[in-house]
């Protein structure tokens, strides 16, 4: 009998069993990745105290240059959203998407020089960026893209997320098992869009979480859900929470005054 040649059937791994890069000693990923910018704004009451006329010119001149950005195009990419009555802490939220971090610093002296800058606090800045998961979604198998394109839904709720130093010590496959009932969970609420983005060593929390939709009673159903997931039990922090609703920026400057 003539030896047959063995040839490893072709199959698709559903799990990255060396995520750390010991074994395959993987390239450094150099592609042109989006970074996204949440920066949250505050306003000073004294604002509201001056005289109408400074109060409106002040407004425009800042809405002028969040509408000069939001046109400028070259893969920049700004969504702006109201958080008046909503929280306590934070009025209002620049969603900054760009290719080059320098834009976001760019985009922000140039508010600087803005009047109304005079009366706004930054409470908080999450900084991360786009990347394709590890995690197999067997209901997506393509996975999560590494582009964004965000702001579909009248809402957004966002927070950063911290995950427990146990959960790197799992195995791929126990790691994989748990988010496969995650995605599972998950599946039914079509209504709600998921945006997860990666902080590793450029800012405190590990991931920014985003979720647009119309529905907000839907969003709470599965937060309330994933809670009963075995994942969650490995979450360190997931808040502040921020719901955040869509406007645009001269409205949201009239909620403020």
């Amino acid at each position: 009998m003539e030896p047959r040649e063995y040839k490893e059937k072709e199959t698709r791994r559903m799990v990255d069993l060396d995520p750390a890069g010991l074994i395959s000693r993987k390239a450094p990923d150099q592609a042109k990745r989006q970074f996204m910018n949440y920066a949250f704004f505050k306003l000073e009451p004294e604002f509201r105290r001056l005289p109408r006329e400074e109060i409106e010119a002040a407004k425009e001149e800042f809405a002028q240059v969040c509408q000069t950005w939001a046109s400028r195009g070259q893969g920049f990419i700004l969504r702006t959203y109201s958080l008046v009555g909503l929280r306590a802490d934070a009025d209002f939220m620049l969603w900054r998407i760009s290719f080059d971090v320098q834009d976001f610093q760019a985009m922000q002296r140039e508010l600087n020089h803005t009047r109304l800058a005079g009366y706004l606090r930054q409470p908080y800045s999450f900084l991360s960026m786009q990347k394709r998961s590890i995690y197999v979604d067997r209901f997506n198998p393509e996975g999560e893209g590494v582009q964004l394109l965000p702001g579909q839904g009248k809402y957004l709720f966002v927070y950063p997320f911290v995950k427990t130093r146990s959960w790197y010590d799992l195995s791929p496959q126990a790691r994989q098992g748990m988010m496969d009932e995650h995605i599972y969970v998950s599946a039914p609420f079509t209504g709600v869009t998921l945006n997860t983005s990666y902080s590793y060593g450029i800012d405190d929390q590990e991931f920014v979480v985003a979720f647009d939709s119309n529905y907000p009673q839907e969003f709470v159903d599965l937060v309330h859900r994933l809670r009963f997931t075995e994942a969650s039990q490995y979450t360190l922090r997931d808040t502040p929470m921020f719901t955040c609703a869509q406007k645009g920026i001269r409205e949201i400057l009239e909620d403020l005054a």
